[in-house]
């Protein structure tokens, strides 16, 4: 496969010929209310992404390009289901900006699936909805646990759709959660395009399929790493993942990354082994977490084992730049 030189889009240029997503104002409005409220009351502040970007192939969209993430890390590690340790319960708020309709912390338990949610209930004599014996202690705990976050209004859910989408509602986080300083974790994990076709580019109205076959010319997605880490949210605790299907060449690209674009820490991963196996890669360690069989046919997950590490990371992170803790990054009130 080959592919044209072309120059790479800046980010202030693409933030300049792009449409910013009609609801962006409403989202940010949403992340300032939210920020305020846990700055107040001393909570941590992570900013989880999950889910893929789609690029559309036409101004009115009909056909897009996807990829096959389904959010499953990023949803995993926002909440806390029975006994892992998760962002939500280790006294983090969350804003979860996620693919709309892809896995969401709580309801990935029943969505995604192979049953039909619905043959989780049943009716009893009396015509009143029931919960299958054998579902009900988990949907009680997932339960119990959602209408916490809930009440507590620790969990903020923002949906995009396009890399567009995703780009702006990033900048925004950044800009708003940033104003935390150190005590502000972005963990990256949403699948990005690498690739997209700029607006002025597009055609407006649907491909026609009776012309033959298609040839698409597509330009670089506009690095936004490196404005997150050096002035959007240049105090923060930044996370971002690398998916390869090549073992020999993750530990390279992973150390690229953070040479290039400044940030703690990649969490390194093969597609066949995502959920068993990952690597915590800074500039001058690694280090490998690992489930066994017996694990995950036990239904663990390795996200329990992901964000206890990186909360430690980022405990330490706050202690090295003068802002020490007095309480434990395993207890569940983590205030200043």
């Amino acid at each position: 496969m080959s592919r044209p030189h072309t120059p790479l889009i800046e980010p202030d240029e693409y933030f300049r010929t792009h449409a910013a997503p009609e609801e962006l104002a409403v989202n940010e409005k949403a992340m300032e209310l939210f920020v305020a409220k846990h700055r107040a009351a001393g909570r941590r502040i992570a900013v989880v992404t999950s889910g893929g970007t789609t690029v559309p192939l036409e101004n009115q969209t009909v056909r897009f390009i996807d990829n096959f993430s389904a959010g499953t890390r990023g949803a995993t590690s926002a909440e806390y289901p029975f006994y892992h340790t998760y962002f939500l319960e280790l006294g983090y708020a969350v804003i979860f900006l996620h693919r709309q309709f892809s896995l969401q912390p709580y309801s990935r338990h029943y969505t995604h699936s192979k049953n039909c949610f619905l043959d989780y209930m049943g009716l009893g004599p009396d015509g009143q909805l029931t919960v299958d014996s054998q579902y009900s202690q988990k949907m009680k705990e997932v339960l119990t646990k959602y209408h916490k976050a809930k009440q507590e209004e620790t969990l903020l859910m923002i949906s995009f759709v396009t890399v567009t989408d995703y780009l702006f509602h990033l900048r925004s986080a950044a800009f708003i959660v940033g104003s935390m300083g150190e005590k502000a974790l972005f963990y990256l994990a949403a699948a990005v395009s690498d690739f997209f076709i700029p607006a002025e580019k597009m055609v407006e109205h649907k491909i026609q399929s009776d012309g033959g076959g298609l040839t698409l010319t597509m330009e670089q997605v506009p690095k936004v790493l490196k404005p997150l880490v050096t002035k959007w949210a240049s105090q923060s605790f930044i996370i971002s993942f690398k998916l390869e299907t090549d073992p020999e060449i993750l530990t390279t690209k992973a150390r690229r990354a953070l040479n290039r674009y400044g940030h703690k820490v990649v969490i390194g991963n093969l597609l066949t082994t995502r959920k068993q196996i990952v690597w915590f890669i800074t500039n001058d360690t690694e280090e490998t977490v690992t489930l066994t069989n017996e694990q995950l046919a036990q239904g663990v997950e390795i996200e329990s084992k992901i964000v206890p590490n990186l909360i430690e990371r980022h405990t330490a992170f706050i202690e090295s730049s003068g802002r020490l803790l007095s309480v434990s990054p395993k207890q569940t009130n983590l205030g200043v």
